[in-house]
């Protein structure tokens, strides 16, 4: 007899959440505002608070929208970056970021180029270098 109240109950709310997805889908489906009119460049520096507004007003969403996505998009970059990660990570058409892996070197004695007296070079732990590189878009925008 419980089930048959649950499935009951659940007949009837069914209608309830139909109506809550379509209108969802109704405000999913509004265009942003940037689409009909083109960008003007920035001639100020954004802070995190800043570009997370500003992406806000672009996209037409909620600024606690935009500041989701920017913490997963941080979260994805440093997962791929990771030291058990891909070592790179592509923004498709804006920049590419890459890990490279500088080995040790050991002490060594050699001839200093400015003084040109030889003397014993200290030496240097292993490491890591990322580097970022700019691709087509953003290439193409500061020509």
């Amino acid at each position: 007899m419980a089930t048959a109240k649950k499935i009951i109950a659940a007949k009837k709310a069914a209608p309830v959440a139909k109506k809550a997805v379509a209108v969802t889908k109704a405000a999913v489906t509004k265009k942003p505002a940037a689409s009909a009119a083109p960008l003007k460049p920035i001639k100020t520096a954004f802070n995190k608070t800043t570009l997370q507004v500003h992406l806000a007003e672009i996209a037409g969403v909620e600024p606690k929208a935009a500041k989701a996505v920017l913490a997963a998009l941080e979260a994805t970059i440093v997962a791929s970056m990771s030291k058990k990660g891909l070592g790179e990570f592509t923004l498709p058409g804006l920049l590419k970021i890459t890990a490279q892996a500088i080995p040790a070197k050991k002490k060594r004695r050699g001839i200093d180029p400015f003084t040109k007296v030889e003397r014993e070079f200290a030496a240097k732990p292993a490491t890591v270098r990322v580097k970022v590189r700019p691709l087509k878009k953003i290439k193409d925008a500061s020509l």
